[in-house]
């Protein structure tokens, strides 16, 4: 199995990125992609091949990235890519577990726990992360090693800042839709089409990522159109919204209103 790594950046996540780095450089025969997200060039990143998907007017183009990303890794040679966002830190497992996982279970996708670190908990390369490993409750988390097939019912928890397919599996499912721009929806997507396509999802044991804590808002504001735009595109496709949390507690604050079977803004918004 040649494995590839792949991750997605900005200017926002830089520091978060050379965390991550520090930790895959030394992993010989290991091939990283980086692609950039913002409309500035990139970085250089030492050791990886970095591209350039600036994006479009309504925000990052995150599925193309991860196309474009997950493209450049199959025409190097990989055979199995893992996805890895710039604020997550691999453990020191996950790539070993992964790649045993993808042998084992070729026609899957394939997913490991992720535990959220806490504010000021910063990684170097000496920081001991199994000593803060606490896996989000939200999804399984199997013993270390082993692989679990999930319920047809967990696709939905399926989540695009860790995972890793093979190449031809990565082929059949046929990447993420590039027709989602700006935050929200497009992995649900993912996971769904991979569900039509025959690919079930599978949680892997030990194969720990941990998410650096940066600061974030809930519900995000800051995206509120991108996640009715997104979630309108996932609805016309599998028939029901994602993101329902996001999208009652803008309803409750008054800024969105149904519209249908959909959602539509109300012209207010909350105060600061």
């Amino acid at each position: 199995m040649t494995l590839a790594t792949v991750t997605l950046a900005s200017e926002a996540r830089r520091d978060h990125l050379a965390r991550q780095q520090e930790r895959l450089a030394p992993v010989r025969g290991l091939e990283r992609v980086v692609v950039w997200l913002d409309a500035a060039p990139p970085v250089d990143v030492p050791g990886t091949a970095v591209l350039h998907v600036p994006p479009a007017a309504e925000g990052m183009r995150l599925a193309a990235a991860r196309n474009a990303g997950a493209a450049a890794a199959l025409a190097a040679g990989a055979t199995g890519v893992v996805l890895l966002d710039a604020d997550c830190v691999p453990g020191p497992a996950l790539l070993d577990r992964y790649a045993s996982a993808l042998r084992a279970h070729p026609g899957a996708l394939l997913a490991g726990p992720v535990t959220y670190l806490r504010e000021g908990d910063l990684v170097s390369t000496g920081t001991d992360l199994a000593a803060r490993t606490a896996p989000h409750p939200a999804r399984p988390s199997p013993p270390d090693g082993e692989v679990v097939v999930a319920r047809p019912d967990e696709q939905v928890l399926f989540w695009s800042l860790s995972f890793a397919t093979t190449a031809e599996t990565w082929r059949r499912i046929g990447g993420f839709d590039e027709g989602y721009v700006g935050y929200g929806g497009e992995d649900t997507d993912f996971a769904m089409r991979a569900q039509a396509a025959g690919v079930p999802l599978a949680w892997v044991g030990g194969a720990h990522a941990y998410h650096q804590h940066h600061p974030v808002s809930s519900p995000p504001w800051q995206h509120l159109d991108d996640i009715l735009r997104n979630g309108a595109r996932f609805a016309e496709r599998w028939g029901w919204w994602p993101m329902g949390g996001w999208l009652e507690a803008f309803a409750a604050a008054g800024a969105i209103e149904r519209d249908g079977d959909g959602w539509r803004r109300t012209g207010r918004m909350p105060e600061a």
